[in-house]
C-alpha cells in the first residue's frame, strides 16, 4: 500500500470496530483489499450490523492510519438496501456482504451472507421486450449524435454516454449485474472478458485518435441481434 507504518487491513478494521461498535452483533470488512485490488488510494469498507441502531447511515472517516467507509444498519434495514440494489441492477451491499471477511458474529452473518449469495446467484429481472426497444432507441439517438458530432468536446461526451448505455444493454439483456465507474468495465469483464477487451479497445481507440468507427462498429454489433438502431416508428408515452 506504500505505507511502510500502515497496519494490516483487517487489523485496523478489528481496532475499529472494537473502538466504535463494540457491541455490534455482526461486522464484516469488504471492498478492495478483500479482493487483492487495493490500490494507494483504497479505503477500508466495513460493514456494521448492530441491532440498536434505528436506521441505516453510512460515514467517511480516518483512523487507524486508514481512510474508513462504514455502513451500519441494524438487523433488518439492510433487506431494504439489499431490494433496492436489485432493482438497480448494482448490488453494491450484497456484494460486499458476500466477498466480506467475518470480523465479529454473534451468530446472524452465515444467514445474511447466504441472502446476499442468492441474489447475486439469481442475477437481476429479466428486461421486457419494451424496455429492450426503449433501451435500443436511446442508444440510437446517442450513436447518431455521435457520429454527426464534428466538434471534440461534445463528441467526448457522448462517446462516454453510448459506454454507459451500451455497457449496461449488454449486461442487462444477458441477465448480469451491471456498474459505474470502475465497475462498468469490472462488470463486463466478469460476464466476457473478451467483449470487455473490445469494447475497451474501441473507446479507448477513439479517446486516443478520434477515430470513432470502432464505436460505432461495436454499438451495431450489440444492437444486431434485437433488431440493429431504432429510430423510424418508435413511440414512448403515446395514447
Amino acid at each position: 500500500m506504500g505505507e511502510i507504518n500502515k497496519q494490516s487491513p483487517i487489523d485496523a478494521a478489528h481496532q475499529f470496530i472494537h473502538k466504535y461498535f463494540s457491541y455490534c452483533q455482526g461486522a464484516l470488512l469488504a471492498g478492495s483489499v478483500v479482493r487483492g485490488e487495493a490500490t494507494e488510494t483504497s479505503d477500508l469498507d466495513i460493514v456494521i450490523f448492530d441491532q440498536t441502531i434505528s436506521s441505516s447511515y453510512r460515514e467517511s472517516l480516518i483512523d487507524f492510519d486508514w481512510a474508513i467507509e462504514v455502513f451500519v444498519h441494524n438487523l433488518s434495514s439492510y433487506k431494504h438496501f439489499f431490494k433496492n440494489d436489485v432493482e438497480r441492477a448494482r448490488p453494491s451491499l450484497p456484494r460486499m456482504v458476500s466477498e466480506g471477511i467475518i470480523l465479529k458474529d454473534v451468530g446472524i452473518m452465515d444467514s445474511i451472507k447466504k441472502e446476499a449469495d442468492e441474489l447475486l446467484s439469481n442475477g437481476p429481472a429479466e428486461w421486457s421486450a419494451e424496455t429492450i426497444k426503449t433501451k435500443r432507441y436511446f442508444i440510437s439517438d446517442a450513436l447518431d449524435d455521435f457520429i454527426g458530432c464534428s466538434n471534440r468536446g461534445e463528441e467526448i461526451f457522448i462517446a462516454n454516454t453510448l459506454a454507459e448505455l451500451v455497457s449496461e444493454f449488454v449486461l442487462r439483456t444477458n441477465r448480469k449485474w451491471i456498474g459505474a465507474s470502475k465497475w462498468i468495465v469490472r462488470a463486463l469483464r466478469q460476464y466476457d472478458e473478451d467483449f470487455a477487451n473490445h469494447f475497451v479497445e474501441a473507446f479507448d481507440r477513439f479517446y486516443r485518435t478520434g477515430e470513432k468507427k470502432p464505436v460505432v462498429d461495436l454499438v451495431d454489433q450489440v444492437l444486431e441481434p434485437f433488431g440493429g438502431r431504432l429510430f423510424r416508428g418508435f413511440s414512448l408515452g403515446k395514447k
